[in-house]
Parts: C-alpha cells; structure tokens; sequence
C-alpha cells in the first residue's frame, strides 16, 4: 500500500511538476545570466582542469575549488549514472538520455546560481568551520516563519533522500553488482563499506576532501577509458546509435508502446527524474560542497560548478548510455527497432537496471571481465557519493539539531548503508526518488526569488 502511494506521488511530481521546475528555473537562469553556461564554459574549464591535484593542501576551514569540485561531482557521479541511466533507457526508451541532455543544459546555468548563493550565503560555524547550503540562502531570501518552514522542509528532505536511502540505493547498488561479478556476499561488502565509511566519517572534511580529490579524478578516467574502447569496438552502430537517441526522443512509442502523449510524456520524465538523480543540478544538494570552496569570488565557484554537471552528464552519463544502446540494442549485428526482443536476444536473461550496464560491457569485453569492470567502477562512483551525501546530510542536521546530533546522525546512516546491501527493495528506491524531487520544490522557490544576487555576482564577479 505505501509503495503504491509513493509511487503516485512519484509520477505526479517527475510527470508534472519537476519537469516545468527544473526547465523554468534552468530556463530562467540561462536568460538572465544571458547562457552563463555558454559564455563561461572555457573558463570554468580551465579553472578546473588547471587545478587537478591529487595531493591539494589541507585548508584552515573549507577546502580548495577542486576539492570542492570532486566532492560534488562525487556526489553527482554515482548510481545515478550507471543504473539511473540503464533505468531510464529501459523505461523510457534511448530517447529519454536526450531529455537528460536537455535537463543538463539548462541545469549548467541552474548550478551556476546554486554554487553562487551557496558561496555568498555561508556562514562560520561554532567550531570555526564552514557551513553553507540551500538552507541558508532560502532563510536569506525569505525572512521569517516562512523561511525557516521552507528550510526545515528541504532539511529533513534531504537528510532522509541523501543521507539515508540514497545511501542505501547506492550501497545497495554496489552489493549487488559485487555479487554478480565476483560472487561475494552483499553482507560482506557491506561490512567493508561500513568500516571504510566510518573512518572517513571521523576524519570529518579534511579526510573527506582528500578523498574525494583522489577517487574522483581516477575513478572518471577508469570508466572513461573503458566506455571508449567499448565504442571503438562497435563503431559500426555508433551513428546508428546517436540516431536513435534523437529519433526517439521525439516519437518514443515505437520504443515503448503505447500512445504518442504517454510515450512522449513518459521518455521526458524519465529523462528529468534519473537527469536530476544523475547531475543533481536544482536538487540543492552540491551547493553544501560549493560552500566549502575557498575562492576569491562567488562567480568563480559558479562556472567551475557548471563543469561539474557537463563532466557528469555529457561525458560520464553519456559515455555509458552510448555503451548500452550501441550493444544491447542488437539483433543478428544490426540495431533493432524493438528492444525488448532484442536485450532477450543479445543478453539470454532478463534484464534489469542494476545489470544492465554489466550486460553491456559483458558483451564486448565477457561477461566475467565486463561484470568486473563495471562492479568495480559502480564501487569507486558510489562510495564516493555516500560520502559527499553524508555530508551533505551532516550540514543540515546541525542547522536543525546543532553539533550534538552529528554523532547520531552518522550511526544511523552506517545503519542504512549496511541494510541496503542485504536486499533489493523497490520502496526505497522509490523513498528515494520522492524526497529527492521533494527537495527541489523549497530550492527552486529560493532560486527564483534570489535572481538579483545571482546576477549581481555575474556582473560584478564578486
């Protein structure tokens, strides 16, 4: 009964609302900031790529801007790639990765405002360290009862969406994959995740930043490296591929069945709703590691944010998508129009989010080597979002609960990553995409009502 109701709840939010908050406030942001993400991408890239340090200087408070950088990206590239793309693909057909595209285009210019009035909003904690994140910029922008509703809305949502049963999906997802590959107990993976986690928990964010700096950069080049020699490989059907992508996206009911609205609807949906798990632009949760950046001005902090996104959904996202049709959508050594018949064909088994990017890669490196990669790469990009996540989560149970609570806080996430690699539970995937978009709603509303300071920063880059 409570999956069915979250489920509904689901659909209305992804279907309805989420796409026309996502796409307004990205639309938004892009006009007034007059396509931010256009005019400064060159510079974000060289701040970010002319920064790459796997060994950066520990920092009085806060963290360098590609520390900051690494752990939001760790937060945005991790099952959200890998398995929310494979569930969009299957749900919503090839089409739904270019309204990912879409989502990420215009999530550039959303990120850039988050990263922004994050910098601009954070505050010194009692303990001398940084705290920043939508909470405080949606008490700057509305004073009062109202304000402190909105921000103890999004702060429960985002301690139990990220904190809890995001941390759960992506242990979950890392248990099973793991078992697939190498035949090892989930259990036991989550044992081992708990201790390591637990470790870097302690080492508060100096350990957490020295962390991220090192897997993120690595763990990216890793899966780069093997997507590439899997498209190599079937460079025949690449062309065909990308086509499908965009044939699709516009007349998805030869993919998905159905009628053109609800094929069209649910193609866009799906692209928004695993788009927004995947990059988690207008979601607020990277603004809490945008905060931490000490830079020397706000505007600096936004264009290098806006990286983020195109290196999570244009490269990384993109990359394994490119990977899963090009293989996956075979029949006989041509690309079928069906892809049902076809995964049966190509694959022997059914087929189901969690091992459809190990299918992929299984087909052209084996299946044992291909099941290996992919656990190992699912490993490297979902511990590393568990971490950002815990933070993230941190940050909000001490605007609501102080100092205090921390301790608390990180037993019962150790509690939910250990109980994700136990069992598969559809609810908590479900839980989790529920207080995902439910974050977006008070994030949003704060977006749109700091347009000024926003663009203030553009113009004056302070």
């Amino acid at each position: 009964m409570l999956l069915q109701v979250v489920q509904t709840v689901n659909a209305y939010l992804s279907d309805y609302v989420l796409v026309f908050l996502l796409i307004l406030v990205g639309l938004w942001y892009s006009v007034r900031t007059r396509f931010v993400q256009v005019r400064y991408f060159g510079e974000g890239a060289k701040k970010v790529f002319g920064s790459i340090s796997l060994n950066g200087h520990k920092h009085e408070s806060g963290m360098s801007s590609f520390q900051a950088l690494a752990t939001a990206i760790a937060a945005q590239v991790g099952t959200g790639n890998i398995v929310g793309a494979s569930g969009a693909i299957l749900t919503g057909g090839p089409g739904a990765i270019f309204w990912m595209w879409v989502i990420a285009f215009f999530g550039m210019a959303t990120i850039y405002a988050e990263a922004v009035l994050a910098q601009k909003t954070r505050i010194r904690g009692k303990d001398g360290g940084i705290l920043g994140g939508p909470v405080y910029y949606i008490t700057t922008a509305f004073k009062g009862g109202f304000g402190r509703f909105l921000a103890g809305f999004f702060a429960v949502a985002i301690i139990l969406a990220l904190g809890f049963f995001g941390c759960m999906v992506q242990s979950n997802s890392i248990g099973s994959t793991f078992q697939t590959a190498f035949g090892v107990p989930s259990w036991i993976i989550g044992i081992i995740l708990v201790v390591i986690c637990a470790i870097i928990f302690i080492g508060g964010m100096d350990r957490l930043a020295s962390v991220t700096e090192k897997i993120v950069p690595i763990m990216a080049l890793i899966f780069i490296l093997g997507g590439v020699l899997v498209l190599i490989m079937r460079i025949a059907y690449l062309p065909a591929t990308i086509a499908m992508i965009f044939r699709y996206a516009f007349t998805p009911q030869a993919i998905i069945g159905g009628s053109f609205g609800m094929a069209i609807k649910t193609a866009i949906s799906q692209g928004a709703k695993r788009g927004l798990f995947s990059n988690e632009a207008g979601m607020g949760s990277t603004p809490h590691a945008h905060a931490q950046a000490n830079v020397e001005t706000p505007h600096e902090q936004g264009i290098v944010a806006m990286i983020g996104v195109f290196i999570d959904t244009f490269v990384v996202l993109t990359l394994n998508a490119l990977v899963i049709i090009s293989t996956l959508y075979t029949e006989g050594g041509i690309l079928a129009n069906g892809y049902s018949e076809s995964v049966v064909n190509a694959a022997g088994e059914q087929i189901v989010k969690s091992n459809l990017a190990q299918t992929a890669f299984g087909i052209v490196f084996g299946s044992t080597f291909g099941n290996a990669f992919v656990a190992i790469c699912l490993f490297f990009f979902a511990f590393s979002t568990v971490l950002s996540w815990n933070m993230f989560g941190k940050i909000n149970v001490i605007y609501l609960f102080g100092h205090g609570a921390v301790k608390v806080y990180q037993v019962i996430a150790l509690v939910f990553i250990f109980l994700g690699t136990l069992a598969s539970n559809d609810l908590v995937w479900e839980l989790s995409d529920m207080f995902n978009q439910l974050m977006v709603l008070p994030n949003a509303i704060a977006l749109l009502a700091l347009t000024g300071m926003v663009t203030a920063a553009l113009k004056g880059k302070r």
